[in-house]
């Protein structure tokens, strides 16, 4: 029965999908060579154009890659791929703990390579054509080998300790692994700014001493501890401008992508700054990561149920070793699945997001200048290539942010 329900829903996952993205290239396309009166007097129409291309391309990239995902799903699940690697794997080690472990991280490496191509073409090709991507391939070779050397060192460990409890804790084994990985992400959180980031990236303190004392006499207005500003050295991987909060209580800071400062002016980023402070202020953030642990606890407790049902195994292509822990094939199985079957609530984690987004602009407009805020809204739709265009159906199901015509006839009717 699972498996036709698993079938269904992913035909259906799909359907949708291509449904939309051939909704999104039609809706864009259509208005391609039209600005929006909104726009017009800011957004010159060879912009416009190729920020419609862009969007375009990506699409239908996207289009190709969740095929090739639902393949890839299919050939590990209901053909046996992951029989057959779990096979493998048991001929290396007879340590069963050792076993589970090599079998996770070679599906993952596996997904790594399956990956890799699509990476390379969305870097060198995508972003390339349209004058985006300023990484070498010598960067990208380096990047990826940081980025496996990082999963490693703090991945297996916490695929390992999983296991072990999956063995060990008993019948609850799931809500004390749930505490684990709550925990983890927690200090993932906190260590992400002063030790993971700096691998990547150099961060040098904001040394504009004018824009500086504004943003910190904002953030005091606001109610909001800073440790430091930071401006971070994106340029040397894309054109891309941003800036985004980081760290968490007294360890918050600010962090700059080198190509915004270039871009905007002093009273648009603190207009910025101002949304992203509307997000800690009406505590988004938080209740963005309570919602995370509880969906996370709810979801281990139907691992910890569906790991001690055969079906559930048989169903999805695998069966079983009999006399050995099969629980690395249940993480997997149901982490490969869980995808499918949450599709639905998509529209509804988009909604809940562009709510928020509303209110932090609210915030950002009492705070700031409204005015300032959809200067910096244009500039970074321009230089992002960013579509004015969205399909509506695609836009309400997918985009985390309100369309920029909606967003800014929101601030300017204010």
């Amino acid at each position: 029965m699972l498996t036709i329900i698993f079938v269904v829903l992913l035909l259906g996952m799909l359907g949708v999908r291509i449904w939309l993205s051939s909704r999104q290239i039609r809706h864009v396309m259509t208005h391609r060579n039209d600005v929006p009166k909104e726009f017009a007097s800011k957004i010159g129409l060879a912009s416009h154009q190729r920020a419609a291309d862009y969007t375009v391309a990506k699409v239908r990239l996207g289009i190709f890659e969740r095929l090739f995902d639902a393949a890839v799903l299919i050939g590990l699940t209901l053909l046996g791929g992951l029989q057959y690697i779990d096979t493998l794997t048991s001929g290396l080690t007879s340590h069963t703990l050792l076993r589970q472990v090599l079998l996770v991280v070679a599906v993952m490496a596996l997904f790594g390579v399956l990956g890799m191509p699509f990476a390379l073409y969305r870097q060198f090709k995508l972003e390339a054509h349209f004058g985006f991507n300023r990484m070498t391939l010598k960067m990208f070779v380096g990047d990826t080998i940081k980025e496996t050397l990082l999963g490693a060192l703090l991945g297996i460990p916490l695929i390992a300790a999983v296991l072990w409890l999956m063995a060990e804790a008993g019948s609850l084994w799931w809500l004390w692994a749930w505490a684990l990985w709550s925990s983890f992400s927690l200090l993932l959180a906190f260590i992400y700014p002063t030790w993971i980031a700096p691998v990547f990236n150099k961060f040098t303190p904001l040394d504009d001493v004018v824009l500086a004392e504004r943003i910190q006499e904002l953030a005091s207005r606001c109610g909001f501890t800073l440790s430091g500003l930071f401006v971070m050295d994106g340029s040397k991987r894309s054109a891309h401008g941003n800036a985004y909060f980081t760290g968490f209580g007294r360890a918050r800071r600010i962090v700059f992508f080198d190509t915004l400062l270039a871009r905007l002016t002093p009273n648009e980023i603190i207009a910025v700054l101002a949304h992203e402070l509307g997000h800690f202020k009406h505590r988004h953030i938080l209740k963005r990561m309570i919602t995370m642990f509880i969906s996370s606890l709810i979801f281990f407790a139907l691992l910890g149920w569906l790991a001690t049902q055969s079906w559930f195994y048989t169903d999805l292509g695998v069966i079983p070793q009999m006399g050995e822990r099969n629980d690395a094939m249940a993480l997997l199985l149901f982490f490969l699945v869980v995808p499918i079957f949450t599709f639905g609530l998509t529209p509804l984690k988009s909604w809940l997001s562009r709510r928020d987004e509303f209110e932090a602009d609210r915030f950002a407009r009492d705070q700031s200048s409204a005015d300032e805020l959809v200067n910096a809204l244009v500039k970074l739709m321009d230089d992002n290539a960013s579509t004015l265009t969205p399909d509506p159906v695609h836009s309400a199901f997918y985009d985390s942010h309100p369309p920029a015509t909606i967003r800014i006839q929101h601030l300017t009717a204010a």
